[in-house]
């Protein structure tokens, strides 16, 4: 028998200094069987650097054809594309092909280091691509804060970005590994 995904409800409050975006999103989210409770936190993060009234997170990890987080117009174009992790090339090149923008949040350095150093030159040919890393400054992981009902606040300035609930505080680092072009 397979195993259902979890779902969880998060009211995010964004406060994104970089893009003077500050809303509040009620968000249900499904976490697959095989999805860390750090996956699916990074995935709450990605979804606040981009955070729009369109932008949804879609049917996930089990689905090859859509990434982990899109926004898409009116007709429904992709306008952007976030995938998580470590894609490979034939995904990424697919996702390029599809929205105006693409965005790649590595979040595990002892994995994402290899990666990087093996893709970067391949990845380098890619306009609509940015590839950011996601480092975790403080002492509190980023899956201590997951529960099934969460209050987050998301606070964005620079490359910063605070995670708070009253389970605690993460803060975050963007580097930017690749930029797309015109960026």
């Amino acid at each position: 028998m397979a195993m259902k995904s979890t779902v969880l409800k998060a009211e995010l409050q964004i406060s994104d200094m970089n893009r003077h975006y500050y809303e509040t999103h009620s968000l249900t989210l499904a976490q697959h069987p095989s999805e860390t409770e750090e996956r699916m936190m990074v995935r709450v993060v990605a979804f606040a650097l981009h955070a729009s009234e369109r932008l949804a997170f879609t049917r996930g990890i089990s689905t090859e054809d859509e990434p982990d987080i899109w926004d898409k117009d009116l007709t429904d174009h992709i306008t952007v594309w976030v995938d998580l992790g470590q894609p490979d090339d034939k995904r990424i090149r697919k996702a390029c092909g599809r929205a105006d923008a693409v965005f790649i949040y590595t979040y595990q350095p002892r994995n994402a280091g290899p990666w990087w150093a093996k893709s970067e030159e391949t990845l380098a040919r890619f306009d609509k691509l940015s590839v950011l890393s996601l480092e975790t400054v403080s002492a509190t992981a980023l899956a201590d804060l997951c529960d099934r009902n969460m209050a987050l606040t998301c606070t964005i300035q620079d490359d910063a970005i605070y995670l708070t609930s009253d389970r605690g505080e993460v803060e975050l680092r963007v580097v930017a590994l690749k930029s797309a072009a015109g960026v």
